[in-house]
């Protein structure tokens, strides 16, 4: 079944006007991404056309959702009015915001966490490369891509793969589709230091999912984030799991690559976060290049 979003999720895109978000439009529509509305303010009444597909853009959030039911949002919006953008979404009920943005403020995200206490939309990101549930057709073209991951790399299967880092997801899937093992749903979760979902949560609905039958999880350096999942793992897993770290020579105190990466005050450690992973009966692969055969020798 997968997670999420499935192939005929309606996908509206928040900036599908700009270059960077029309540009990945164009890439969803091409593998097979039901988009049904674009939105950008002022905007409103144009259409949005590629390859034969005109898709209607709308002034707000709620305008799109309510005209196409649409329940999934792409957030391709500057960061100064990336926050406003999610919280647009969360205005109008959807059941998801995959925010791609990158420089996204604290305080901003700090407020919009906020904001989203007790609503029924659930925000993946920001700063992420989205997520894609593949779909059947020929290179799984037909399923559902939000973001920027290029999609000719996935393949459908029952591997579930969650990551902060938008790179090491394409290196995993790449690695199992060309094992010749797919993917049920691919998230990249983000690595800002306050985001919306956790690797916690995704392993949860990866647990819960008939469809996935085992799990890729990575992490980097900074936060606690994958403790936490190795911990409710050794407890409540049902699934092999295996995993990497990246920023093991990272030096302490200093950022590396996303804004959540970075050891502080001793904590975030990649060392420690191995050594959790381990206790927590995770496979741990020594470099990127091995996350798919380190999780295929345990099945």
């Amino acid at each position: 079944m997968s997670i999420l979003v499935q192939p005929d999720s309606k996908v509206l895109v928040q900036g599908i006007t700009g270059s960077f978000g029309g540009r990945h439009a164009q890439l969803s529509l091409d593998y097979g991404t039901q988009i049904v509305a674009g939105v950008t303010p002022g905007t409103g009444g144009q259409i949005f056309e590629h390859a034969g597909r005109r898709v209607p853009v709308f002034d707000t959030v709620a305008q799109a959702a309510q005209e196409t039911g649409a329940s999934v949002s792409a957030v391709f919006v500057p960061p100064a009015f990336a926050a406003d953008a999610i919280l647009e979404g969360v205005g109008a009920g959807l059941e998801l915001v995959v925010a791609i943005t990158e420089g996204i403020p604290v305080n901003d995200m700090v407020r919009v966490r906020r904001a989203m206490e007790g609503k029924k939309t659930r925000l993946i990101g920001p700063n992420c490369p989205g997520i894609v549930t593949p779909g059947e057709g020929k290179d799984s073209h037909g399923g559902c891509r939000i973001g920027i991951a290029p999609g000719y790399i996935h393949k459908r299967g029952g591997i579930g793969v969650v990551s902060r880092s938008g790179t090491l997801t394409y290196e995993a899937v790449w690695q199992l589709t060309t094992r010749g093992v797919g993917q049920s749903t691919c998230v990249g979760i983000g690595g800002d230091p306050v985001n919306g979902t956790s690797h916690l949560d995704v392993i949860k609905l990866f647990m819960a999912d008939p469809e996935t039958k085992a799990i890729i999880m990575i992490g980097e350096i900074g936060g606690s984030a994958e403790e936490e999942a190795a911990a409710w793992i050794a407890r409540h897993g049902t699934k092999p799991v295996a995993g990497f770290i990246a920023g093991a020579t990272a030096p302490p105190g200093r950022r590396m690559g996303h804004a959540g990466a970075i050891v502080s005050g001793g904590k975030g450690t990649a060392e420690a976060k191995m050594a959790a992973f381990r206790e927590a009966g995770i496979g741990v692969a020594a470099t990127p290049s091995e996350m798919a055969d380190t999780l295929l020798k345990m099945l």
